[in-house]
């Protein structure tokens, strides 16, 4: 089945300033995972 785009999903999507917040956003989650430690394959010695 098919899901509808709401207008808010719309606005969302084609607004840049929106998206450029959400790109850092997601780049902080991922480097913060990424610093303090997301159990590698590393051993701690």
């Amino acid at each position: 089945m098919v899901q509808k785009i709401t207008r808010f999903q719309k606005f969302v999507m084609h607004n840049p300033f929106i998206q450029f917040f959400m790109f850092l956003f997601l780049n902080l989650k991922i480097l913060s995972v990424v610093a303090f430690g997301h159990g590698g394959t590393r051993d701690k010695k």
